[in-house]
């Protein structure tokens, strides 16, 4: 890892990007989410500050995908990291005025990040080698559950130390680090010799021929449903917040410490991931993947079950801790597949394809959620939807198992043919 970043400076650059940046996002997070439960002491409104972070992805992203394709991917995400800076400042607004202002601050940073995303992810393949990919889409994927861990963590004891008024300034200042460490990117971010799309943005059109591509390509179509029904039942990660400011009593600071969990489980998650990967490439990278993705999602139920019923902060925290274990090496092994799997000039478009998928059930899950908790309070909601992400990992593993066996075959077959040689 270290290796990786002293001899690439220019995903060094981009790595060090998504640090500082998702460190600013979830200091603004922790302060969003106490002024919201200050003002309005919904459960509702609670949940749909995470809705907010991800809704916007979906609706934006038939235009991100061919924008990604389409256009320089290093001034785009150069230019979306600058409107980011400047829309943070309206979460000061929310401050001293209405708390809608805090949402559409939200919303606008989201909507951003939906053509950041694409572009960062179609990019990888290119500004590292081929056999350093895999590691490379682990750190980065690293990066966001590192940065919850600290950012949520210290974003909690900081907000409380300087307000929040500190905090949603750090997340403006974050998107400015951001810029300037892309800026200094020098390979292309396009795949060489190859002719990027021609003509105006056709969103539909697009989207259309993105799921004509999955269609037609099982492996594909099997990453992409992997997060669709991870987002199923991710209403519980709405929870962690009501939990601590109701049955624990711990306000900003509990937030703080059930994020930071989250956090440090989607770190570890895709480490532990890639070295299972790794004992498994005999049978085939691709069915050690599927398999992993599988299994993930009840090992995510099974820690959301743990802090559904933990009686204490520190319970529900380890619990939070296992669940993400499994979402964060779902998230990275789902990721590094579509990265090998699918041609750069369809990249941008897969992935915002992807993006816009997992954003849509995870916004549906996070809203019922939040309609169940005002009614129920946070912990059955949390049960019920750790159930609703087994029952699908349960479906996923049987769907894809003639899939696994077909990868782990035809590996096998040229293994044999090799050592026939």
């Amino acid at each position: 890892m270290i290796s990786l970043l002293r001899r690439n400076g220019d995903f060094r650059a981009v790595f060090l990007a998504q640090i500082v940046s998702f460190c600013g996002d979830w200091f603004a997070t922790v302060a969003m989410l106490g002024l919201v439960i200050d003002r309005t002491d919904s459960n509702f409104a609670t949940a749909a500050v995470f809705v907010v972070q991800m809704l916007p992805g979906f609706l934006l992203s038939p235009f991100a995908g061919p924008a990604a394709d389409r256009f320089d991917r290093r001034k785009l995400m150069i230019g979306v990291s600058l409107l980011q800076a400047a829309s943070a400042g309206l979460f000061l607004a929310a401050v001293h005025g209405p708390v809608a202002f805090a949402f559409l601050a939200q919303g606008l940073i989201s909507g951003l990040g939906a053509f950041f995303l694409p572009a960062s992810q179609a990019a990888l393949p290119n500004l590292v080698d081929g056999d350093d990919l895999k590691l490379a889409t682990v750190m980065i994927s690293s990066t966001w559950g590192a940065m919850l861990a600290v950012g949520a963590a210290v974003g909690g004891a900081f907000t409380v130390a300087f307000g929040r008024d500190a905090s949603f300034v750090a997340d403006g200042v974050s998107f400015l680090v951001a810029a300037a460490l892309i800026i200094s990117v020098r390979r292309p971010t396009h795949e060489v010799g190859v002719e990027r799309p021609r003509g105006r943005m056709r969103p539909v059109a697009d989207t259309v021929e993105t799921f004509r591509y999955a269609r037609t390509n099982p492996l594909v179509a099997a990453l992409l449903s992997s997060k669709l029904g991870f987002g199923l039942g991710s209403g519980t990660m709405a929870m962690l917040p009501l939990l601590a400011s109701g049955p624990f009593h711990a306000g900003d600071s509990g937030t703080g410490i059930l994020l930071g969990a989250r956090g440090l489980g989607v770190v570890i998650g895709p480490f532990i991931a890639n070295v299972l990967l790794a004992r498994r490439t005999g049978r085939s990278a691709m069915h050690g993947i599927l398999l992993v993705c599988g299994t993930a999602g009840l090992i995510y139920a099974a820690g959301y079950v743990v802090v559904g019923v933990a009686p204490v902060l520190w319970i529900a925290a380890l619990g939070a801790l296992l669940a993400h274990l499994g979402g964060g090496a779902q998230w990275a092994l789902s990721t590094y597949g579509l990265q090998s799997a699918v041609p750069d000039y369809i990249r941008g478009r897969v992935f915002a394809a992807d993006f816009a998928l997992v954003t849509v059930s995870m916004s549906l899950s996070l809203l019922v959620s939040g309609a169940l908790a005002e009614v129920t309070g946070p912990r059955l909601p949390t049960l019920l939807l750790a159930g609703v992400g087994a029952l699908w990992s349960a479906v996923y593993l049987t769907l894809t198992g003639p899939l696994r066996r077909q990868h782990a075959d035809a590996a096998e077959a040229v293994s044999s043919a090799a050592s026939r040689r």
